[in-house]
């Protein structure tokens, strides 16, 4: 089976306080829902108030990010499933309960994970 990334930037939840909780609360059942499927593997939402660091090959830590995830925020879901399809579905129950569109991405196949 393939992992996917199921996932949306911050941006796109654009809701009221009562909205956000009624949101919340139906993306925590979805995640329940997986959890139950045997599909689940992961995921949360970046924690946006604690600034990334580099971890270089030498140990040595610095503040930043490479330019290309400068902006890398939202929720994210990786869901291990048997087709694209299935994806596809599981994405459309988080569009529905967080109320936006999610981008779905294929991770490559490692049999080690």
């Amino acid at each position: 089976m393939t992992k996917y990334l199921i996932s949306f930037p911050s941006a796109a939840m654009v809701l009221s306080d009562e909205e956000l909780q009624v949101a919340a609360d139906a993306a925590h059942a979805v995640v329940q829902q997986a959890k139950d499927a045997g599909v689940w593997v992961f995921g949360g939402g970046i924690n946006e108030s604690i600034p990334p660091v580099m971890v270089h090959a030498d140990g040595s830590v610095t503040g930043g990010t490479y330019p290309q995830t400068a902006h890398l925020e939202g929720g994210y879901s990786v869901l291990e499933l048997p087709s694209a399809e299935a994806a596809v579905e599981w994405a459309a129950r988080i569009a529905t309960a967080c109320r936006c569109a999610q981008e779905v991405r294929a991770f490559q196949d490692d049999p080690a994970s």
